[in-house]
Parts: C-alpha cells; structure tokens; sequence
C-alpha cells in the first residue's frame, strides 16, 4: 500500500501579522533560519512517503509551487477555493488519492509546527503507521506535555505500551485542569498530526458528515474531467465549516494514539519565537537588526530597520518595511483581530 503525505498550509498565520500576510503565510516563511516551514514540513516526511501533497489556499498557490519545487510535484498542489476548516481540507485530499491514485494510508501534518528532534519523530511516525496499516484504524500522534500548557488541546489515552486507545477529545484547559492533566500522566498534547486510509476517512465522512460526504463526491465525480475546476470553485465554498476533530475524531470510537516526545512545537503566535531561537540572558528573543537596552521576557524582531528599545517587558515589537506592530507579549493571541480591523476598513495593502 502506498503512502501519502498530505500537509495542511492554508492557513493564513493571523497571529504572525505583519510578518505572515495573505500571499504569504507563515508556513512560506523561514522563521527558523533554516528553511521554510512548508519545507521543514516537507523533508520530515520524504523519507517515508511516496507521494507528497499539500493543500493550500487558491491565493497561495503560485507562491507555494515556487516554494515547494523540487520537493513536490505542482500537480499535487491542491487549491482550495476558500478556507472550510480541517475536515473539508482533508476530505479533498483524501478524494484526490482515491478517485487519482487508488487507496493508500495518508500521513497528515500540519504546516506550520516546529521539530526539534527529527530522528525521534520519524520513529513515532513509523509506528503510527504501523498502527494505521493494520485495519481500518483512525490513528493521531500525542505529544507528551514537558509543562502545563493552556494554549493546546489535549487527549486523554489509556492503556501501556506504544499505541494506546483515545478516551476523549479535550479543549484548551485552564492552568489548573493543565497542571492535573500533567500530573496524571494519562494525557497528551493534541498534535493535529493523523494516520489513516483514505479509503477509512471517506466513510467516517459519509457517516457522521454526510452533507460534506456529498460535496465531496460531486467533487470526486468531476476529478479527471475538463469540469473538476469548474466543479470545485462551485461546491467546496459551500462546504460546511467544521474541524475534523470536531466532525470526526470526537464522535468516533477506537481511535488510537501514539505519543511522543520530540521538540515539538505549535508555532502559532510571536510568543513561540522562543521554540526557534535561543533567548538572550535577559530571556528576550532578537531577530534581526535589534538594540535591546533594559529589555525583559520581550520579542524584538526586525527584518530591516534598526529596533532600539529601552526599558521594556514583555512586549512584542516587530518590524516590516510598511507596518510596525507593538503589542504586550501575553496578548499576542489577539494580534489576529488587527487582522479582522484591516478587513473591516478595507485596508487590503497592509493584509
């Protein structure tokens, strides 16, 4: 049975604003001076694949063929019309294999998390499909929580042993339900990593989404034909937006998980620059042309201009050539809802 990666890179990073933009998306950033994430991405997943695709947004394609060349072939670039969450995404990738390619067991990633260890991974991921492989199974990869994060999803597991069985879905905890979910033992981080057949997936979406099921065939129908372009600008902005944790994952029984550890990371705001870059010795991450003066626990990022700061704390100053962002560093969450700002004024150029 052949495997296919498949990497989830239509986000458009909102709370990387101003470095991350439409066109642009942190997953076509190199935030790690080393190489772009959708690349990262990418080579962690060559060595046990045969076939790479990603899923993007129709508004970052040509930038993501030019990214990905050499790593990815175009046509396996995948345009989604607009953004209906995961469950959407992964459903057309799962009919492209099928209906393109036959059967397989897909490896889904997102684009946008970091790896430390690349070699513990791979090891992971091989008994994950090892696990997918062996029946119609859903598999997840768990990472093992190293402190008690709010900012993750979390999976409860039972059982010993390398593979175990998923209890519950959990959401985002407050600190003291993380601290016990830490403590137990009995839980890991939700990675948003997946492991099945493509066949398997496609009937969980005809069971317990079948209004999604049926967009997708309509879709899957018209795949091979002068139409399937046509069909899909049509039919997938209607999708129903749902994730596939939500949709599928949580009302699904025998699901199995396989938890690691590995240096991983959910780069998702300014404040997890610090997984990618070494802190100073005043715990301050500076990127860039930066002069710190009396500055604590803060973000300084600068892609051209100088940044002179004196005196702050936790906050957040990044630099672009056309917009200057300031935010304390236990808001970054928010920094999305400039995003929303600029959409509401029509501010398109700084998007």
């Amino acid at each position: 049975m052949k495997i296919y990666g498949v990497i989830m890179a239509g986000g458009g990073g909102t709370r990387f604003w101003p470095l991350s933009r439409q066109k642009t998306p942190k997953q076509l950033l190199n935030l790690s001076g080393n190489e772009l994430m959708i690349n990262e991405a990418a080579d962690r997943l060559l060595a046990l694949t045969d076939e790479l695709f990603v899923v993007t947004n129709k508004t970052q394609v040509s930038a993501m063929k030019e990214a990905v060349k050499g790593r990815i072939d175009e046509t396996h670039i995948l345009s989604e019309p607009s953004a209906r969450n995961t469950a959407a995404c992964i459903g057309y990738a799962a009919m492209e294999i099928i209906r393109k390619y036959g059967d397989g067991l897909m490896i889904i990633t997102p684009s946008d998390a970091y790896i430390r260890n690349e070699k513990a991974f791979t090891e992971v991921l091989k008994k994950a499909v090892d696990a997918a492989k062996s029946g119609d199974n859903l598999v997840t990869i768990g990472i093992e929580p190293t402190f008690p994060a709010t900012g993750y999803g979390y999976i409860r597991m039972e059982g010993e042993g390398e593979v175990r069985k998923v209890l519950q879905f959990k959401e985002k905890p407050d600190l003291e339900t993380a601290m016990e979910y830490l403590l137990s033992g009995d839980y890991v981080w939700n990675s948003g990593m997946f492991l099945w057949k493509a066949s398997t997936i496609l009937r969980k979406f005809e069971t317990l989404l079948p209004d999604i099921y049926a967009d997708l065939v309509k879709i899957g129908d018209a795949m091979n034909t002068p139409e399937e372009r046509k069909v899909i600008d049509e039919v997938y902005p209607s999708i129903r937006k749902i994730s596939i944790d939500y949709g599928i994952m949580e009302k699904s029984e025998n699901i199995l998980v396989v938890p690691g550890e590995f240096g991983w990371s959910d780069v998702a705001s300014w404040d997890m620059l610090g997984k990618l870059h070494d802190e100073d010795e005043n715990h301050n991450v500076c990127v860039g042309n930066v002069l710190p003066i009396s500055v604590t626990n803060s973000v300084l990022y600068s892609s051209s201009r100088l940044i002179a700061a004196i005196d702050l704390d936790n906050i957040v100053v990044a630099e672009m050539n056309d917009v200057v962002m300031v935010c304390p560093k236990d808001k970054v969450q928010d920094v999305k809802k400039i995003v929303d700002t600029l959409n509401e004024k029509k501010m398109e150029d700084y998007l």
